[in-house]
């Protein structure tokens, strides 16, 4: 019998799965199977150390639609009609596809890290599975599905400028882009708060579940940024002002959810520095 490919291996293979349904009961699978080997397995990981993706399958595996647009094309809809609500849902949807995505790249993408880092990232992309599906459902009571409205594909972007670079990764993928989340989702849930039918709702309750595990995602990045930095010798503050010019890392603009960001893991000190001059 060959043996079972590594728990880094099968996070490839899933990266690869194209179709929706499919990458997330896989991704739901992989975290299965990690719970039952048990936290101390560390050859379930890096069994091939070195992976290489197949050069004719696409990376990431996406479905055919949404069609990709620049993000000035994505049209900004009012939620207080159905359409409207439903063309917000999807772009957080698909903001959530593009997460399991880049937690799983993370995962096979990094070998040698401990143990714990690829524990963490495959928890968030259980998580972020999870948060697709509740949208995904929600999408569908208001006659929709993911794929029926463009989208943009800027998160997908910086993780292939990041890709030979698992600090920058970390610095500009997690607790960049994705930590914008914490700051736009009490503001949409707000704006739904005034639209205030059965939908909207539902749509806030799903939000609060999407902004508490966020809050964890971000730690997670700020995690291993910190750790990589006193590894290597960097100052992170510094080193993350580098990197964001390096790479044309989003200017980040206020407001900015605070106290999210300080569960998340951000200092003071960078939190003071989101708003410095640039």
């Amino acid at each position: 019998m060959p043996p079972t490919p590594s728990l880094r291996a099968e996070a490839l293979a899933t990266l690869c799965s194209a179709e929706p349904t499919a990458k997330v009961e896989r991704t739901h699978a992989l975290w299965t199977r990690w719970r039952a080997l048990g936290t101390d397995d560390a050859s379930a990981w890096d069994r091939e150390r070195t992976l290489t993706p197949d050069p004719t399958t696409p990376l990431p595996g996406r479905p055919p639609r949404p069609e990709l647009v620049a993000p000035q094309q994505v049209a900004q809809r009012s939620p207080f009609r159905r359409e409207g609500l439903a063309a917000l849902l999807h772009a957080i949807a698909h903001i959530e596809f593009n997460a399991i995505n880049l937690a799983l790249d993370a995962l096979w993408r990094f070998p040698g890290m401990p143990l714990d880092f690829y524990r963490q990232w495959l928890q968030v992309a259980q998580e972020e599975a999870m948060h697709f599906g509740l949208l995904r459902e929600h999408l569908a009571t208001l006659g929709h599905a993911y794929g029926d409205f463009p989208a943009h594909n800027g998160l997908w972007e910086m993780c292939v400028k990041t890709q030979h670079d698992i600090t920058a990764r970390m610095a500009l993928v997690p607790r960049t882009l994705e930590a914008r989340g914490l700051d736009a989702t009490p503001l949409i849930q707000a704006r739904l708060k005034q639209v205030n039918t059965p939908e909207a709702r539902r749509a806030i309750e799903i939000l609060d579940v999407i902004l508490r595990d966020e809050i964890g995602h971000v730690a997670v990045g700020n995690r291993w940024y910190a750790w990589l930095c006193a590894q290597q010798g960097l100052e992170p503050v510094a080193h993350y002002r580098h990197l964001a010019r390096l790479h044309a890392a989003p200017r980040l603009r206020g407001p900015f959810n605070v106290n999210a960001r300080r569960r998340a893991g951000f200092s003071d000190q960078e939190i003071a520095a989101l708003s410095a001059p640039e």
